[in-house]
């Protein structure tokens, strides 16, 4: 077990099948929960999840991945089993970075890889050495036209949440809570929805409730252009791997201007030489049948660098969050 570091908990699940424990970091307005798994003093990588979703999306992947990482999974504020924000806040993706620092300087960690955030790459270059993106393609940017709209909705909508907020949250049968998130994201199979919902589901008087905080399903308002997504990217330094699936977010942006963006985005990787394949599979693929993309990430890792950030920055570049689908969607 790790030595208990200042504001950083673990506890050992003698129920897994391998051993993992749970972290706890605090922060100001509660804790930040996760899971952890590896030797004390294996490589540090960092894992971050997708959006809706918790650190169990990496369950299936981690057991696959070379055994000398120490890998770290955040549930994400508001995700999970880490606390909401306080009330009046609205999840940006800015403050998703910061809560990474609040871990990683919890951990004592001056260097390792990334799960997720390539702007946290960007912004601080000196201490990331290596990026895998699954199904991502690191920066999902907006039409600046676009950004005026895009913020004042999503004001509009955390005013309506917040007259709203006290209305009592719907329960459900477990079952019934399966069924209701495949419904809403058709990419997890059934086991992986339960594996999700092990961590993403609160008992109550007379069945479960969700236990996001519903306003990661708001409008995110920190938008930034394909100009400014470019320029974070000059500035990345780590080796990076993207690995996109055939049925994932490439079939979701196909309209002209949405390709062009990707397009240039995964260019300017390879123009860095930096790695980008395709596997079979859909959005999920990770998570859903994790030993396609387990043998890419771990090549990646052990031929190149002997350590690797596995990362899924699909919580800024899911389907799901792009405006058309998240006003529809996971309002449970």
């Amino acid at each position: 077990m790790m030595q208990a570091l200042k504001g950083v908990r673990h506890v050992t699940s003698s129920t897994m099948k391998q051993a993992v424990s749970e972290l706890s970091v605090a922060v100001p307005w509660g804790e930040i929960r996760g899971k952890v798994w590896g030797p004390d003093h294996g490589h540090p990588v960092l894992c971050l999840h997708g959006w809706a979703d918790n650190c169990g999306t990496f369950n299936t992947l981690v057991p696959l991945l070379p055994k000398e990482c120490r890998y770290v999974a955040m549930d994400l504020a508001g995700h999970g089993r880490s606390s909401h924000r306080p009330p009046g806040v609205l999840h940006a993706f800015p403050s998703y970075v910061m809560d990474v620092r609040r871990v990683v300087d919890a951990l004592q960690w001056s260097k390792f890889s990334i799960i997720g955030h390539s702007m946290g790459d960007a912004l601080y270059p000196e201490m990331v050495d290596a990026v895998v993106l699954l199904d991502s393609y690191g920066f999902l940017p907006t039409d600046q036209k676009e950004m005026p709209k895009v913020i004042r909705q999503g004001f509009e909508e955390m005013l309506l949440f917040e007259k709203t907020m006290e209305e009592k949250k719907r329960v459900y049968t477990y079952e019934k809570a399966v069924e209701r998130l495949m419904s809403v994201n058709q990419t997890l199979s059934e086991r992986s929805a339960k594996i999700l919902l092990e961590r993403g589901l609160v008992q109550v008087e007379g069945g479960v409730v969700f236990s996001r905080d519903f306003r990661v399903n708001l409008k995110n308002i920190a938008r930034i252009s394909l100009e400014q997504s470019l320029e974070l990217h000059s500035r990345i330094t780590a080796s990076v791997l993207v690995v996109l699936a055939e049925s994932g977010l490439d079939k979701i942006f196909a309209e002209d201007e949405q390709k062009k963006c990707t397009s240039a985005l995964l260019q300017a990787y390879r123009d860095k030489n930096q790695s980008v394949v395709t596997v079979p599979g859909d959005h999920h693929i990770h998570l859903n049948k994790p030993d396609i993309v387990a043998p890419v990430v771990s090549d990646f890792l052990q031929t190149k660098h002997g350590h690797v950030c596995v990362s899924l920055m699909c919580y800024f570049s899911s389907p799901l969050s792009s405006p058309e689908i998240l006003s529809q969607v996971c309002r449970f």
